[in-house]
């Protein structure tokens, strides 16, 4: 499977997709799959406790350059995810992706194209693209 595309992941998604053929029905098993990779991460913290968070204003200023500024600011992560931590946040993202590719599919979007148009606003607007 390492030569899998993402078209090939969006046919085989719809190949699959018996269940959930409504678009409201996709879209509230995106949302869901959301949450799911939400609480998995913070099962990791809360639970497993392998990374720890440690949040606080962030030291931006105007005044520093894109290189000083991403030395300065932090993730709020402590540690690293164990093997049991990435496996779950992973199963989640997997299925959170196989809705995305699913909403694609019901509104005739190949998430190939979507994925170079974003790429290419990045790469075109550069600094201006940060959000």
């Amino acid at each position: 499977m390492s030569g899998l595309t993402l078209k090939q992941f969006q046919e085989q998604v719809s190949d699959l997709l018996l269940r959930h053929r409504s678009l409201l029905d996709v879209l509230s098993k995106s949302q869901q799959s959301s949450a799911s990779v939400n609480r998995s991460v913070i099962k990791s913290v809360t639970e497993c406790g392998c990374i720890s968070l440690q949040a606080n204003k962030q030291p931006y200023q105007d005044e520093l350059t894109l290189e000083e500024a991403k030395e300065l600011i932090q993730t709020h992560i402590n540690g690293n995810l164990c093997e049991n931590c990435v496996d779950a946040i992973t199963v989640q993202l997997g299925k959170h992706l196989f809705y995305l590719s699913s909403l694609c599919n019901l509104l005739d979007l190949d998430l190939d194209d979507i994925i170079a148009k974003e790429s290419q606003k990045c790469s075109t607007l550069g600094l201006f693209n940060l959000s």
